[in-house]
């Protein structure tokens, strides 16, 4: 299967079977904007979750906030957003398309010909990044304010706050989730670089001294959690930003990469902020952002380690990763804490009521614990398919035996192998193999 093929088959899979759809779609659509269906839904917060309770609820160093998306326009001067977070623009002079000047090499510039002949570009310029907005009930009253463009800042801000309420001691992070927005000139394949995105990060801080120690384990967590994911190593790759590369803020920065069909792309990404953004909002806002070491007396600005993870690009990712093809048949290899649903139970026969009520007394009791399918469309070959299609790890058949034996037929989706099952221990049976 060639690269293409691949990306053309997962597209094909996400809109037909629920999983993201083209933004605005009866309008036309809107370039690079996407929403996510009834099943994209409860994969992308299954990974949400996951990351929730390994990175924040399951540790002692970690609490989490909640953050307001729209911030006073001070944050962005005193983080260096409003002067430092461009990208290099270049205009066809014929077409007037626009291109970031450091990818234009990148670009097939086939699938984006100029309609006046050959491309011709200007020189490069720097572009802002940042959506503006206002804030106000008429132009002559509003205010300009940004849409995010990371989920940091509120973090750094809140620092003081957090540090009074949560009273934690170096080192200790504080964790986000939620939507960043960011003008890009040259967004594209799907939805690995849109408008709009979801980020799962963490402000992790520390002493100065000791910021290499933490930089090599926050690294080591991020493939670790990869691999608890189900990725395999052939296709991910640490790559080390070169210092012309790296953000206004960083002093190391390092990427972890995922082979796509359209070459290594970034998946998570690690810096090393320094004191760089509680020195700045220190001296722009006048607040104390000092740690005060309870033992010592000690009054210092902490350092900080920021692993980042792309939510949006992991959502792909994951599908790139888990599909499978054999024969005709086509299966997510989804770990099962991730598939939108964890079980699905058909009737052998929809048309006989006995195990249609059977099916049901076994679906409503299920789904008080685990995301549960129901299906009873067609035979139940095609109902297998059907749900290895999006991932759903088990399968449960109620047939005519099962009114006599009070047991059913559990499907593995990997393996394809079934085994009898008493009714009286689904619930554990399913809670095993979901915990194995």
């Amino acid at each position: 299967m060639s690269d293409q093929d691949l990306m053309d088959k997962i597209v094909s899979l996400c809109k037909r079977r629920g999983f993201v759809f083209p933004g605005s779609e009866i309008y036309g659509g809107l370039a690079n904007s996407w929403d996510y269906g009834p099943l994209g839904v409860e994969l992308k917060n299954n990974i949400r979750d996951w990351w929730w309770k390994r990175f924040v609820q399951q540790r002692d160093d970690m609490v989490g906030i909640d953050a307001a998306i729209l911030m006073n326009p001070k944050v962005w001067q005193a983080s260096g957003h409003l002067k430092e977070f461009t990208d290099p623009l270049v205009e066809c002079t014929k077409c007037h398309k626009r291109f970031r000047a450091d990818q234009v090499d990148e670009i097939n510039l086939k699938e984006q010909p100029c309609t006046s002949g050959k491309h011709e570009f200007s020189e490069a310029k720097q572009f802002n990044l940042m959506f503006k907005t206002a804030i106000g009930t008429t132009d002559a009253s509003s205010s300009e304010v940004y849409l995010r463009p990371e989920i940091a800042q509120a973090m750094f801000v809140n620092f003081k706050n957090v540090l009074d309420t949560a009273r934690k001691r170096l080192p200790f992070g504080i964790a986000s989730v939620g939507k960043a927005f960011r003008n890009e000139i040259t967004p594209g394949n799907f939805i690995f670089r849109t408008l709009e995105f979801d980020l799962m990060e963490f402000e992790y801080f520390i002493r100065e001294s000791e910021w290499e120690k933490h930089f090599e384990y926050w690294l080591e967590q991020q493939q670790a959690w990869l691999k608890e994911l189900g990725f395999g190593s052939d296709n991910l790759r640490v790559r080390e930003h070169e210092p012309e590369e790296r953000a206004h803020y960083s002093k190391r920065t390092a990427d972890v990469e995922y082979q796509t069909p359209f070459g290594w792309k970034e998946m998570f990404g690690l810096a090393y902020r320094t004191d760089f953004d509680l020195k700045n909002h220190a001296e722009h806002s006048k607040a104390n952002l000092e740690y005060t070491d309870p033992e010592t007396g000690e009054k210092l600005i902490p350092h900080v380690i920021e692993p980042t993870f792309g939510l949006t690009r992991l959502f792909l990712m994951l599908m790139l990763e888990s599909y499978r093809e054999e024969g005709d048949r086509v299966y997510l290899k989804l770990h099962p804490k991730l598939a939108p649903y964890k079980v699905a139970v058909f009737p052998l026969l929809k048309n006989k009521p006995e195990l249609v009520e059977k099916a049901r007394g076994i679906y409503d009791a299920l789904r008080q614990k685990f995301t549960v399918a129901w299906d009873d469309r067609g035979n139940v070959g095609k109902r297998y398919y059907s749900q290895d299609e999006i991932g759903t790890p088990y399968c449960i058949t109620v047939d005519f035996e099962s009114l006599e034996d009070n047991a059913v037929t559990i499907r593995d989706r990997d393996t394809a192998k079934q085994e009898r099952v008493s009714i009286d221990k689904l619930e554990q049976f399913i809670s095993d193999k979901l915990s194995s």
